[in-house]
This record gives structure tokens, C-alpha cells and sequence, in this order.
């Protein structure tokens, strides 16, 4: 398993509707992240900036690389564009994060 984290960047005043669409997030998507090796994936938000933190866990053999060329992907990339920075194309605007501190608890 591998842990990866990256920065994206909510709109102004969007918080609530952002919450509500990942409330409701379409089964099909849910099953698209899985099958593509995605285990954990967990958003927050720093209310002050606006960006969010993503962090994901994804098995080794992962095709997270194959995700764009999904028709649900793309739908719901569609979809959350009016609440997020995106692309031209509706990417979400992404920065990866690189890790500086891990502290993994020894009686694991």
C-alpha cells in the first residue's frame, strides 16, 4: 500500500454544496476508485485558503492512471467544476504534496 497526498483548491462559499456532492457520490464513481486500487481517500479543508488536502491510499499494483479515461470520472470532474479550480478540460487543479513526517505508532 502507498500513501500519496496532494492539494486542490475549493472555491469561495462552495464548502456546503463541495460536502453535499461527496454526501451523494454516484456508487459507479465509488466502484471506479476501488477497482482502480484507491482504499482510503479522505479530503479536508483549510477554511482560511480554501485548499483542500487529499490524502489517498492506494494498493501497489494501483491503475489510478487509467482514471481519466473513465466516462464517470470525467462526468463527475464535469460536475464538480462550478466549486473547484479546474482545468480547461474540468481536471481538478492539482499540486502533489511531498511528505515530511511520519510517525507510525509501534504497538501497530
Amino acid at each position: 500500500m502507498e500513501t500519496i497526498a496532494f492539494l486542490m483548491v475549493l472555491n469561495p462559499g462552495m464548502r456546503d454544496e463541495y460536502e453535499r456532492r461527496h454526501r451523494e457520490i454516484w456508487p459507479e464513481l465509488v466502484d471506479a476508485l476501488h477497482n482502480a486500487g484507491v482504499r482510503d481517500y479522505r479530503i479536508f479543508l483549510d477554511e482560511a485558503t480554501h485548499h483542500l488536502f487529499a490524502i489517498l491510499t492506494r494498493t501497489a499494483d494501483h491503475s489510478m492512471e487509467c482514471l481519466p479515461e473513465l466516462a464517470v470520472m470525467r462526468k463527475w470532474w464535469d460536475y464538480m467544476a462550478d466549486v473547484m479550480q479546474t482545468a480547461p478540460d474540468h481536471t481538478p487543479l492539482q499540486a502533489p504534496l511531498v511528505p515530511v513526517f511520519e510517525l507510525t505508532h509501534p504497538f501497530n
